[in-house]
């Protein structure tokens, strides 16, 4: 099922979640800006960083009207900051809800790739894995363990996705909508392989086009041994919390 089977006809959103991104976030802000409309926005959602991206966030946005901010309590991790992103940018009408890294990790240039590719599927996903797509700056364990999180969920989940780990998506309103966000455990870096899995359980279309993902310049990676071991039993209940809720339905 496709979402819309025409160019997007409200706001683009773009969501950043934000944890010690102060060295970041103003030159994301302004390398986005030409990408957008003026009635698009970008939310930054922001963890209490101690560094202060939260106040230099709430510069971004006194000096331009697109920007706004998300300031959350703490840092819960990854899922709860998007799902808190995607209900303010569904409450405040968005057609396309874009989510990416703040930290230059996916290049804003892409951006007018994926709103383009969103008129051919429900979820696009900026994918390292397909033909076109690469990975810069990591070395051959990181490139490893990315590769065989990726290959282990597509196996454990049964889904053709080569890149379900990856983070720079694309999704119509009518996906966000048909997800019960309450209903979504993942907080970490799983957070992505279930979206990804519950769109395509929901019957919509994905679609990946490549990209190319660079390592951060500035500030420390998230990535950690936690997230790794998280991931590895976090994929299977995925899948049984799906069909749990399938038979509960049907």
């Amino acid at each position: 099922m496709y979402a819309s089977e025409s160019e997007s006809s409200g706001p683009v959103w773009v969501i950043l979640p934000t944890y010690n991104e102060a060295g970041n976030i103003e030159a994301m802000v302004e390398a986005l800006g030409p990408k957008l409309s003026p009635e698009d926005r970008i939310l930054i959602v922001d963890d209490s960083s101690p560094d202060g991206t939260g106040r230099v966030a709430d510069g971004l946005a006194a000096s331009d009207p697109r920007v706004e901010v998300l300031h959350r309590p703490r840092k819960e991790g990854l899922g709860p900051a998007y799902i808190d992103g995607f209900r303010r940018a569904l409450d405040g009408g968005a057609d396309l809800i874009v989510q990416m890294d703040a930290d230059f990790s996916h290049d804003p240039a892409y951006l007018p790739r994926l709103i383009a590719a969103s008129a051919l599927a429900d979820l696009v996903l900026g994918s390292r894995y397909v033909p076109g797509g690469a990975i810069t700056e990591w070395g051959p364990m990181r490139r490893l363990i990315s590769r065989g999180g990726s290959l282990y969920s597509r196996m454990v989940l049964g889904v053709p996705v080569r890149d379900l780990t990856g983070g720079f998506k694309c999704f119509h309103r009518e996906v966000l909508e048909s997800i019960d966000l309450d209903t979504v455990s993942a907080s970490g870096y799983s957070f992505q392989v279930e979206m990804t899995y519950r769109t395509l359980k929901a019957g919509f279309e994905v679609l990946e086009v490549p990209i190319t993902f660079r390592e951060r310049e500035i500030g420390d990676s998230k990535m950690s041994g936690s997230i790794v071991i998280e991931a590895a039993w976090r994929v299977p209940a995925i899948r049984m919390s799906t069909l749990r809720r399938r038979c509960r339905k049907d």
